[in-house]
């Protein structure tokens, strides 16, 4: 109970300068819950795309829904979790196979619960798994000096990696999967994006962002960026930022356009 009050006291915290906070804050807190579209004068990617919403995301990422909710699409949370230190070979595997293995791995087991009926009781209101769907998966690492970086075990290692981000630049790879059902149509796509730190950044900042409740445990290589006390320290950014916080806003509309041609060639 105290991780979640934690996570939920840091999205307070840092997103309330944000538009569309309230309702992010509110359907965050909760499992398996639905995020509609607030932004009545934004589009709707998925209408445009003619995809049936909600997107169901299959990540309980906070970044991630914040994300969406920028973006104006309308999503319903379910996890179905991986053990997902247990694919893969961090030392020998390209980083952007790894996030698009571990992504698709994520994937594949959310839709086989999905089709066995083991996610009905998650589903929205009124709906089944017999409905057609657009399922979102994704995963990130962070790569520094040739080494692949994940989520931090400790917060010992937290220190560790972001004291070597003062001394050479870090990068995100980010992966996003879409799969369509009924068909089974999947595309996907990786992102990255380096972060330039000033020599300033120090490991003290770990115990800085744990103070302030900051799940800094929770992200790939102990890198929040989204944060005050981060970003004082950073010098810039090559990329996007909603890319180095797990999900590239320019990707998913890609991703969300190719799935809608693979759909309309699938129906000719």
């Amino acid at each position: 109970m105290r991780k979640r009050s934690a996570v939920v006291a840091y999205a307070l915290a840092v997103f309330t300068r944000h538009p569309h906070a309230a309702a992010f804050i509110s359907s965050s807190s909760r499992d398996c819950s639905t995020r509609v579209s607030l932004n009545m004068g934004k589009s709707n990617p998925l209408v445009e795309n003619n995809l049936p919403e909600p997107l169901l995301l299959g990540s309980g990422s906070f970044t991630r829904k914040l994300i969406l909710s920028e973006m104006n699409i309308p999503y319903h949370k379910i996890v179905r979790e991986i053990d997902e230190r247990g694919l893969g070979d961090r030392k020998k595997d390209a980083p952007r196979d790894l996030v698009l293995m571990l992504a698709k791995a994520k994937m594949d087991h959310l839709i086989n619960e999905i089709q066995a009926g083991n996610c009905n009781d998650d589903l929205p209101s009124g709906f089944t798994s017999a409905n057609e769907w657009v399922v979102l998966t994704g995963d990130q690492v962070v790569t520094h000096a040739g080494n692949i970086l994940e989520k931090p075990d400790s917060v010992e290692q937290a220190k560790q990696f972001v004291s070597g981000y003062a001394c050479s630049p870090c990068s995100t790879v980010g992966s996003c999967v879409l799969t369509h059902l009924p068909s089974g149509i999947q595309v996907s796509g990786v992102d990255t994006a380096t972060i330039h730190f000033k020599p300033t950044i120090t490991g003290d900042i770990i115990d800085n962002l744990l103070k302030e409740d900051a799940p800094v445990l929770s992200c790939a290589g102990g890198l929040m960026i989204e944060h005050p006390l981060t970003r004082e320290h950073i010098d810039r950014i090559e990329g996007t930022e909603d890319s180095v916080m797990g999900l590239s806003k320019d990707l998913v509309i890609r991703l969300l356009g190719e799935l809608r041609q693979k759909l309309l060639e699938n129906a000719k």
